[in-house]
């Protein structure tokens, strides 16, 4: 048991480097309370500066990484997992074959366009809810329609806003728990985590997105011990 704590303690309020299937084995079995992630989406994606996501192009990481994340999660938890609409049943048969239960579908709105085809504007983007077990209600409800605000994907070409992301932290965990995003990105579940009292574990593979989450968390951290000092110089009356 204490090699065991040992082995989580390492990787709690960090992001590591590297392949998440290989970095999760490597973690206890039931070891997180909640994961929120955003994983590549299957798509070849490219944005308009010519930035591209690993393992977008092939599906071999998809099963191994689920059912890697099946397993870290603890009994009667949930995770929260975006996916692409065009590799929809990848998905379902990924988090099924691990052990998943589909509970509840997300649609994150945006209040502009993304991508344009001959049918449609894509103006959303959606996500999974998905159990282990049967989970108990933590608080009210969350509204299956969710604001996605515009981040202008300065540190990663699929950055989602932190305050998007905190509703469904703090939803779906408690104060103190530990939140896991295996395709960390930018970090900004690890970062909605942080804000909110929680602990996290991030995995990033690449070298130049790990750089930016790793900064961004340390200027996050900055911030909020500079308000806890400065609360500490307010005289108290009495």
């Amino acid at each position: 048991m204490q090699a065991q704590n040992s082995i989580q303690n390492q990787f709690i309020d960090t992001i590591t480097h590297g392949d998440c299937i290989e970095v999760m084995r490597q973690m206890p079995t039931g070891s997180v309370d909640f994961i929120l992630t955003d994983p590549p989406y299957l798509v070849n994606y490219h944005d308009r500066q010519g930035r591209t996501l690993p393992n977008d192009s092939d599906a071999n990481w998809l099963n191994p990484a689920m059912a890697e994340a099946f397993r870290a999660l603890k009994n009667n938890r949930l995770m929260l997992c975006f996916y692409g609409c065009p590799r929809a049943e990848k998905f379902l048969e990924a988090w099924r074959s691990a052990g998943f239960r589909p509970v509840g579908h997300l649609v994150f709105r945006k209040s502009y366009t993304t991508k344009t085809t001959d049918f449609l504007k894509y103006q959303h983007e959606q996500a999974y809810l998905l159990a282990k077990g049967r989970p108990p209600m933590m608080g009210s409800p969350l509204p299956d329609v969710q604001r996605l605000l515009f981040t202008g994907n300065k540190l990663h070409p699929t950055q989602k806003a932190v305050m998007s992301l905190i509703p469904v932290i703090r939803a779906y965990s408690l104060p103190g728990d530990v939140v896991l995003d295996a395709f960390a990105g930018s970090a900004s579940t690890c970062a909605a985590a942080l804000l909110t009292g929680r602990k996290y574990i991030g995995i990033e593979l690449d070298s130049e997105y790990f750089n930016q989450a790793s900064a961004r968390i340390a200027r996050i951290k900055g911030r909020i011990a500079a308000k806890r000092s400065s609360l500490e110089l307010i005289p108290t009356s009495g």
